[in-house]
C-alpha cells in the first residue's frame, strides 16, 4: 500500500514563506516523479512544479522564480520551498507521485491535500 503524507501548509502573510514537504511510503516503490498541484475554489488542479528521478524540474509559469522543488531521494521526499507568496497562491496543495514497481510505467498516487492561505 503506498502513502502520500504533507505536510507544510498553513496561514501566512503576503510576501512570506512556506515549505511543503510529502514523503512517500509503501513497500518495494520507485519513485518516477513526485511534485506539487493546487487547486483553489471553483478552479480546476493545476500543476505547480515537479521533479523526476533525473532532478529534471518543471514549473508553473506563475510561480517561476519564487517556488522552488527539490527531492530527498534516500527519504522519498519532495520539498516545495515557496517564498514571496501572493493571495492568489492560496489553494490546497496536492502532492502528486508517479510510482513504479520494478516493471515499465508507473502508477499515479495523490496526497490528502494541505491548505495554504495567504492573507494580503
Amino acid at each position: 500500500q503506498v502513502q502520500l503524507v504533507e505536510s507544510g501548509g498553513g496561514l501566512v502573510q503576503a510576501g512570506g514563506s512556506l515549505r511543503l514537504s510529502c514523503t512517500a511510503s509503501g513497500t518495494g516503490i520507485m519513485i518516477n516523479s513526485m511534485g506539487w498541484y493546487r487547486q483553489a475554489p471553483g478552479k480546476r488542479r493545476e500543476l505547480v512544479a515537479d521533479i523526476n528521478a533525473r532532478d529534471n524540474t518543471n514549473y508553473a509559469d506563475s510561480v517561476k522564480g519564487r517556488f522552488t522543488i527539490s527531492r530527498d531521494s534516500v527519504k522519498n521526499t519532495v520539498f516545495l520551498q515557496m517564498d514571496s507568496l501572493k493571495p492568489e497562491d492560496s489553494a490546497v496543495y496536492y502532492c502528486n507521485a508517479d510510482i513504479g514497481f520494478g516493471w515499465p510505467g508507473g502508477y499515479d498516487y495523490w496526497g490528502q491535500g494541505t491548505q495554504v492561505t495567504v492573507s494580503s
